[in-house]
């Protein structure tokens, strides 16, 4: 929390402001899913089910392993942008410091403890034969990248923090080119198959890395560094930790949709699938707002001015729904080709086509979460964000519990909608009160 007794900065946020940060984060949010899209396509042009089964295995276990890391990004942006608006550039190193050594730290520990934990992981994941042996050839060589992605968890916070969207979308966008590029070549004209794809995205990261590094070095006031004391740990650590709780809340409640699709049938697992996934390319757009929000609402936290915190709120309001409602009809528009492209059956895609009316409602009933996630952290309102997400997943489990066993999988995504729904409200609701502790 900022010094209550600092003098309020003043400055203006207007919607080009909004728009600066959330427009190159969105084609660098896009960027992600894409690269994706190729390591997976490339695997299976080697016509071998069990290398992809190994490769979706194990990929679900960075996915949630770094996933839950992320923590380290959204705390690191807040920390920043609240140092940019008080204009402390001693702080903006110290809180960059103490996120550096938490990453390095945590991802040589990831390293020491790979061969239990990889053991563990695919096995709990129910891995065997040959998809469990291109399994742990993909973790020998990914889990190597895990300081990497986490040194660029820090970078790009920090980056954000300083609302300097443009290095942050050609950092993400050369993370994913190179991944891409590498996997396609190693795999397609090396051979080398399932360690390709690995050794693609571990390059990709330490490229990646060594540029973040170069833009510390280069953008930071080196007269203003010094060792993060164990008052700025203690904040770190108390941040970190309630938005890795946060993001737990998260994956549990987006896996659980996925599990319990899987018990409704394996055609209405797929159509569900195909539903998610394609949502997932919509949510950068949302995403590009909520990030603008954290660096703004961070700044204007920093500078102690509730002016510029209530335009913040009020303009990401807005540019989130027109985005929300742009997602939408996009989606309304092109749904109906893409679903025949990507359905393996003609069952399937008449299921996905029948449950596309809940898939389009998403991006409006989850706008304004999306946009209060990137407030809070902003603000770094960790604790209150780690409540309101907990009650929100309870919310949606109950609500779950009442409406799937009454109408199948209608049920089921009437209960997601009700999570993203519970979200927004609670987290919105809340949002005056704090605002009026944090400003006195």
């Amino acid at each position: 929390m900022t010094d209550q007794s600092q003098t309020a900065r003043a400055f203006t946020v207007e919607s080009r402001d909004v728009l600066r940060i959330s427009l190159p984060m969105m084609i660098a949010y896009l960027s992600t899913p894409l690269a994706g899209l190729i390591a997976t396509g490339v695997i299976a042009q080697l016509g071998d089910e069990n290398l992809v089964g190994g490769v979706a295995l194990a990929s679900v276990v960075f996915d949630v392993m770094f996933t839950t890391f992320n923590f380290l990004r959204a705390a690191t942006t807040g920390f920043t942008a609240q140092a940019v608006g008080a204009g402390s550039k001693l702080d903006e190193n110290r809180m960059l410091a103490s996120g550096l050594i938490i990453a390095l730290v945590s991802g040589l520990l990831l390293l020491l403890v790979q061969g239990p934990l990889g053991a563990f992981s695919l096995g709990v994941l129910g891995a065997e034969g040959a998809v469990a042996e291109a399994a742990a050839i993909y973790f020998h060589w990914r889990i190597w990248s895990a300081p990497l992605v986490l040194f660029n968890f820090v970078a790009f916070g920090w980056i954000i923090g300083r609302g300097e969207a443009m290095w942050s979308m050609i950092l993400q966008t050369l993370l994913n080119v190179l991944n891409a590029g590498i996997s396609y070549y190693s795999v397609m004209r090396l051979g080398w198959g399932v360690e390709g794809v690995a050794i693609a995205a571990l390059v990709a990261e330490g490229a990646t890395a060594l540029l973040g590094g170069i833009l510390i070095l280069v953008k930071t006031d080196r007269l203003a560094w010094e060792l993060p004391g164990l008052k700025s740990f203690q904040r770190s650590f108390s941040v970190n930790g309630d938005m890795m709780i946060r993001s737990f809340a998260l994956l549990i409640g987006l896996s659980f949709f996925t599990r319990q699709s899987g018990t409704l049938g394996i055609d209405i697992l797929a159509a569900n699938t195909i539903l998610l996934r394609y949502y997932f390319f919509g949510v950068a757009f949302l995403d590009g707002v909520a990030t603008a929000a954290e660096q703004l609402a961070g700044k204007a936290v920093g500078a102690r001015y509730r002016p510029a915190f209530d335009q913040v709120i009020r303009l990401t309001t807005i540019w989130g729904l027109v985005f929300a409602v742009i997602v939408s009809l996009a989606f309304m528009l092109s749904a109906g080709w893409v679903i025949d492209v990507l359905a393996p059956t003609g069952n399937v895609a008449a299921l996905a086509h029948a449950y596309l009316p809940y898939m389009l409602a998403l991006p409006i009933l989850g706008v304004i979460a999306f946009q209060m996630d990137g407030v809070y952290i902003g603000a770094t309102w960790s604790r209150q964000m780690r409540n309101l997400m907990v009650a929100s997943l309870a919310t949606y489990i109950l609500t779950w519990a009442v409406l799937q066993p009454l109408f199948g999988n209608h049920g089921l995504w009437m209960a997601l909608l009700v999570f993203q729904s519970a979200r927004s409200i609670a987290f919105r609701l809340m949002l005056p009160r704090l605002a009026d502790r944090t400003f006195g």
